[in-house]
C-alpha cells in the first residue's frame, strides 16, 4: 500500500514540478524548457519501469493459490501483468498514431477541400482510414485481455 501511495505521488509530481519551476523561473527560451521536458519524460520512464518492476514482482493473488500449486499463482501473476501491459501498450500507441495521422490527413483534406469541394467523399474516407488505426489497436488489447 505505501509502496503505490509512493508511486502515485512521484507521478504526481513528476507532472508539477517541471511547469512549477518553468513559471517560476518565466523561462522564455526553448532551450530551457527542452532540457526540463527530457528531464520530466526521463523521470516519469523511470518511473514506470520501477512501478513495473514492483507490479510483475508482486505476491501471486489468493485465488490463484486455491485454484492450483503455487507454480501455478506465480504463473498466473507473471502473465497477467503482461497482459495488461500489452493491452494498455496496443491501444495507447494506436491511439496516438491515429490522432497523428487524423491530424495531418485532417488538415490536408481542408485544405483540398477549400480548393475543390467535389472532392468531400475522398477526403472523408482517408479521414476515416486514419481513425481505423485507433480502433485496430482496440481491438488487439481486447483479443489479448479476452483470449
Amino acid at each position: 500500500m505505501l509502496i503505490s501511495i509512493t508511486i502515485i505521488a512521484a507521478l504526481l509530481l513528476n507532472f508539477i514540478l517541471p511547469f512549477g519551476y518553468l513559471l517560476k523561473t518565466k523561462a522564455k527560451n526553448k532551450t530551457n524548457a527542452k532540457a526540463v521536458l527530457g528531464l520530466q519524460i526521463f523521470v516519469f520512464f523511470s518511473i514506470v519501469v520501477t512501478a513495473s518492476i514492483f507490479i510483475f514482482g508482486a505476491t501471486p493473488s489468493t485465488t490463484a493459490l486455491a485454484e492450483g500449486t503455487a507454480e501455478a499463482a506465480s504463473a498466473a501473476s507473471s502473465t497477467d501483468g503482461w497482459k495488461y501491459l500489452a493491452a494498455a501498450l496496443s491501444t495507447g500507441i494506436g491511439s496516438i498514431g491515429a490522432g497523428l495521422a487524423v491530424a495531418s490527413a485532417a488538415s490536408a483534406a481542408l485544405g483540398a477541400l477549400s480548393e475543390d469541394s467535389s472532392i468531400m467523399g475522398k477526403a472523408l474516407i482517408f479521414v476515416a482510414l486514419a481513425e481505423g488505426v485507433a480502433i485496430y489497436g482496440l481491438l488487439i488489447s481486447l483479443l489479448i485481455l479476452f483470449a
